[in-house]
């Protein structure tokens, strides 16, 4: 046998192993559709990489000092820029590995506003980190003894749908509002249409025709139809810029409301940045708590802990029923190592002071383009360990660009629906509260909790509270306390 031979012996091998390893041909994948949802889910969530930095870049902490300890929020941005995208590639390429599903993890949005303005707000910023990564700690535990699973198997099959179509309409909406499509309303109405009521623009058109274009390309069932939606916006974008000089929608003190949203699509001046990490272990794990009292530290992690659990089980259960990953039983296979990933990269979010990190819901996208294993994941992953390199190119990416992927993926998940047993009300109406509360209250972790517990409290009204997993009540139970929390922080006078 000749060397040339042998060598494609031991590389068709190779491929064999990978293909075994990550079970792609046995979910029905291939290489390339696992590539091509694995660019897709980084392109519609490479935005964290901008918008984080804007979040814990520009908060000051009780001492009044930028993350970091820098001067200013212009030397903060970059610090959390570079170390957004490195804890973002390894805790992605960790559940491509070992989770082995199409799950890419970055800094929870929600969770980073409530980590800069909650906590750090009362303490430092490495104290509040170090609240992070006890978060994640716990949340670890409860992996390991079972808990988070055990929760899981308690689910009744129609919430766990209720979950996916919620998260569908969610990240539609999030889609619609991050591109200006729908906005807040200077008065009347909570939301209206555009600005005023109306739609114009330039952003708004790239938005309009990408949505046109990947509705078509997914509905006539073209091969990286999502992919090349987002592309083709981009490229858009580009020239629309280069021509119209449209800019961002805020400048300083100028408010520009038919600008683009965040990232303002031209081509960068310089492509390459070396990244700077040294947020990277700048965390104190006992500080807060002679900082802000025992008692005030452990209500912060509970409400990270609560939050950040139920929001990455809720993305979990919904993008593995949209990509019909789920056993006859309704299970995950190999749901333990999922779980334990994604419990660590919490703690990991901490470590590297970019606030929790969590299971990201733009995943369903990737999904949506064919992605079925972990390799997904790994390439996301990659791609996030290269933007630390290519921040300033990552940024040519405009939020109209990308968000019409999210709502095509959101019709994708709404069709769950129809799985649902709408003649029995008793899971019905918590089915309802769970799919319309997390788009109206923008949370997935509410959604949850409201349906949860509507569903105890009905199924105890009808007399059939056997009916109800005893793990159900205790979760209903923290839930009224989490929804609480306000109250009684103010009746221990911690408010």
């Amino acid at each position: 046998m000749t060397s040339k031979a042998s060598s494609t012996k031991t590389a068709k091998g190779a491929m064999g192993g990978l293909d075994r390893y990550f079970a792609i041909s046995a979910r029905g994948s291939s290489w390339w559709q696992e590539v091509r949802g694995g660019f897709v889910t980084f392109f519609t969530m490479s935005y964290i990489v901008v918008l984080n930095p804007l979040i814990i870049g520009t908060a000051m902490d009780a001492d009044k000092k930028f993350i970091g300890g820098v001067a200013s929020a212009a030397d903060a941005i970059p610090l959390v820029a570079a170390a957004t995208a490195l804890i973002a590639g390894i805790v992605t390429i960790a559940m491509g590995v070992i989770g082995k599903y199409p799950f890419a993890l970055a800094t929870g949005l929600g969770l980073n506003a409530f980590v800069a303005f909650g906590i750090a707000a009362k303490m430092t910023w490495a104290d509040a980190m170090g609240l992070v990564v006890i978060e994640g700690i716990v949340i670890v535990i409860l992996v390991l003894v079972g808990l988070r699973r055990a929760i899981f198997n308690a689910l009744p099959g129609d919430l766990k749908t209720a979950i996916a179509v919620g998260i569908g309409l969610f990240i539609a909406l999030i889609g619609f509002v991050d591109a200006g499509f729908v906005r807040k309303s200077a008065g009347g109405t909570p939301i209206e249409l555009g600005v005023a009521g109306n739609l114009s623009g330039w952003p708004t058109l790239v938005f309009v025709v990408g949505l046109i274009l990947t509705a078509i390309l997914v509905v006539r069932k073209v091969k990286g139809g999502i992919l090349i939606g987002i592309v083709t916006s981009t490229v858009l974008a580009i020239v629309i810029e280069a021509v119209a000089k449209v800019g961002p929608t805020v400048s300083g003190k100028t408010v520009n409301p038919i600008g683009w949203h965040l990232v303002v699509p031209k081509l960068p001046e310089q492509f390459l940045q070396v990244p700077n990490l040294s947020l990277i272990g700048q965390f104190n794990l006992l500080g807060s708590w002679s900082r802000v009292g025992v008692v005030t530290a452990l209500l912060f992690v509970f409400t990270l802990a609560l939050s950040d659990f139920f929001d990455s089980m809720g993305t979990i259960v919904g993008i593995s029923k949209e990509g019909n990953l789920l056993d006859a039983k309704g299970d995950l296979p190999g749901f333990d190592r999922v779980l334990l990933v994604d419990a660590a990269a919490a703690a990991a979010g901490g470590v590297g002071s970019v606030s929790s990190t969590t299971v990201y819901v733009e995943s369903a996208a990737g999904v949506g383009e064919g992605a079925r294993t972990g390799f997904a994941s790994v390439v996301t992953g990659l791609l996030f360990l290269v933007a630390m390199f290519l921040t300033p190119l990552v940024a040519v990416v405009p939020f109209e660009a990308a968000t019409p992927a999210l709502v095509v993926v959101g019709f994708l998940m709404m069709t769950q629906i129809r799985d649902i047993n709408w003649s029995d009300y008793g899971v019905a109406i918590p089915a309802f509260l769970t799919v319309v509360l997390m788009p109206f209250t923008y949370s997935i972790t509410v959604g949850i909790g409201a349906g949860l517990v509507s569903y105890a409290v009905i199924r105890g009204a009808q007399g059939r509270g056997r009916e109800v997993h005893p793990l159900l009540w205790g979760i209903a139970a923290l839930f009224v306390i989490y929804f609480a929390i306000s109250p009684i922080e103010k009746l221990l006078g911690l408010g």
